[in-house]
């Protein structure tokens, strides 16, 4: 009772273990499993186990991939892939195992353990969002635009920025209070992030500044963004903004796009009260 060489302590230890064990043929068809296999999979009993094959769970191309690392090393490690159980729910599982061949009838079988990291993986993923969401608006925020950054320096194709500031927000904040600032924040990101389709981001870089990130972009479709943006809010009454737009030119960095828009928003911003202020003569 002492000796992992004890067949008994070895059969109530698989028995008792959270993992899941098991046993595959070269055809990828399960030889055998214990109950923790049995309940990741969501297959009720090890005689309907062995009538499903390793690709009836996972991909198929998944599986090749492993099959060519047994070839070429012998056994996985923790090779993390997505299951999905009979009743469609989907599990994310590290897999390891190693392949044997059987002296007798030289059949190769696997031996291996799979873990279930699915709740693991769904809180690093949340961890993750939040890490790089801005707590008040929802938007993305800075550290989003980092990421973004390092991964644009790889990627060939276009993008458009569209900066949004709002007009006078720090007297408006003065006057009403931050609490009243705040929603006015709040308001303006929910707009914006209704202009935006699912993939193309809507990023707070921090007070009342705002930045629309639209992939594949070029000049036309960022400045007809922009003018679509300006005329949804003059219609739901937003509380007034300036933006301004810049679209990648060849190979340049997001910085570099950025600063163009940061310009294009002044340069309107400029425009805009010299018109005020000849309005306001004319009144006089």
């Amino acid at each position: 009772m002492r000796s992992l060489n004890d067949s008994e302590i070895l059969r109530e230890l698989v028995k008792n273990l959270k993992e899941g064990i098991y046993i595959t043929n070269e055809q990828g068809g399960f030889v055998d499993g214990n109950q923790a296999l049995l309940d990741i999979l969501g297959v009720p009993s090890v005689e309907e186990l062995r009538s499903h094959l390793v690709t009836d769970f996972t991909d198929a191309e998944i599986r090749a991939w492993q099959k060519r690392i047994f070839e070429r090393d012998g056994y996985i490690r923790e090779f993390e892939l997505k299951i999905k159980r009979a009743d469609g729910d989907t599990r994310t599982v590290l897999d390891t195992a190693y392949s044997r061949e059987d002296p007798q009838s030289g059949e190769t079988f696997y031996h291996g353990i799979l873990v279930d990291i699915t709740a693991h993986k769904e809180l690093e993923n949340q961890l993750r969002e939040q890490s790089i969401r801005d707590p008040l608006t929802g938007c993305f925020n800075r550290r989003y635009l980092s990421m973004f950054e390092v991964a644009s320096e790889t990627l060939p194709g276009s993008w458009g920025c569209i900066l949004i500031d709002i007009d006078h927000f720090k007297q408006y904040n003065d006057r009403h209070g931050h609490q009243a600032g705040d929603e006015v924040l709040v308001k303006l990101a929910r707009f914006l992030m209704r202009q935006v389709r699912a993939e193309e981001a809507v990023i707070r870089l921090g007070g009342d500044e705002f930045l629309v990130l639209l992939g594949h972009a070029d000049e036309q479709h960022t400045e007809t963004a922009a003018k679509r943006i300006a005329a949804a809010a003059n219609e739901e009454g937003q509380s007034p903004f300036t933006l301004g737009w810049a679209a990648r030119r060849k190979n340049e960095k997001l910085e570099k796009t950025l600063s163009r828009a940061d310009k294009n928003l002044y340069s309107v911003r400029t425009q805009q009260r010299t018109l005020q202020r000849e309005r306001r003569k004319k009144r006089s």
